[in-house]
């Protein structure tokens, strides 16, 4: 392989950044297998369920709405 065909690795390549991907799946994964999937659910829940629920309601229509604009 030649230095053009090289990519820095902090640029998008191609359809996105492979470093920055294999890092969030690398850390994923730690995360599963830290065992504090279902304690971070039910924080989650407990969040929605509690004072703070409308404002973290409201927050998931608006990126929602966001994702869809250049939807046909």
């Amino acid at each position: 392989m030649s230095d053009k065909d090289k990519t820095p690795s902090n640029q998008i390549q191609g359809e996105g950044n492979y470093d920055a991907g294999r890092k969030f799946d690398a850390e994923e994964r730690a995360f599963v297998k830290s065992g504090q999937v279902d304690q971070k659910a039910r924080e989650a829940e407990e969040a929605l369920d509690g004072p703070e629920g409308e404002t973290l309601e409201r927050a998931r229509k608006e990126t929602g709405e966001r994702g869809k604009m250049g939807e046909a």
